[in-house]
């Protein structure tokens, strides 16, 4: 069974939905003891970097995420559930994030120039549609995923890990930003693939071929 994280925040119908569409047992849950008895953690979400932070604490489930990734349970965190794993966020004034990886989330600026038009304009904040990464390592939970492939995004915030060895795909926008991560068993994405079609329901198949030992 996959767990995932309800901490009241986040679309959780739409990733609980796309897994069971690849065939995999899931329960939404706040539980800490189903957290720490399934077989893989997700930990999803939208909103505010802060109000994640808040939550998880409220719910007693800061330790419950840090102890699973520390034991190698495999483990997929998506948007804000990715950034959570960060050292701090600038969202709002400095947060402290579950500091699982040092780094810090910020924010897009407000002029950054879309260099493959070529014609001056400036990009939008939030960051919102389909867009391509780029792997940057091998990781099963990518594998079978076309380079240059499109999924989509929506924040106005992004990574940027201290260590650029744990980068899994790259994606450009005005910048060229760390769109995924993988160490082991984790893997976390900014990208949504609940909502990415083809290629995000690849990817949630290949998690969920690590969780049962694929």
């Amino acid at each position: 069974m996959i767990a995932v994280i309800d901490y009241g925040m986040g679309n959780l119908r739409s990733v609980q939905k796309a897994l069971e569409r690849v065939g995999l047992e899931v329960s939404v849950t706040s539980s800490k003891v189903k957290v720490e008895d399934a077989a893989g953690v997700v930990l999803p979400g939208v909103g505010a970097f802060r109000d994640c932070m808040i939550n998880l604490d409220r719910l007693g489930l800061i330790d419950v995420v840090k102890g699973a990734i520390s034991k190698g349970k495999p483990f997929l965190g998506i948007c804000l559930g990715y950034q959570a794993l960060f050292s701090e966020s600038e969202e709002y004034g400095p947060c402290e994030g579950l500091d699982v990886f040092p780094g810090k989330v910020v924010r897009f600026t407000d002029d950054m120039s879309d260099l493959e038009s070529g014609d001056g304009g400036c990009l939008k904040v939030p960051h919102m549609g389909w867009n391509q990464v780029t792997s940057q390592q091998d990781h099963p939970v990518i594998a079978g995923i076309a380079p240059g492939e499109y999924f989509y995004f929506v924040h106005s915030y992004y990574v940027a890990p201290e260590d650029p060895a744990i980068i899994a795909t790259t994606t450009d926008y005005g910048i060229e930003f760390a769109s995924s991560i993988a160490v082991d068993n984790l893997f976390a994405s900014q990208f949504h693939p609940e909502k990415s079609q083809r290629s995000g329901l690849r990817l949630l198949k290949n998690f969920g071929e690590m969780v049962n030992g694929g």
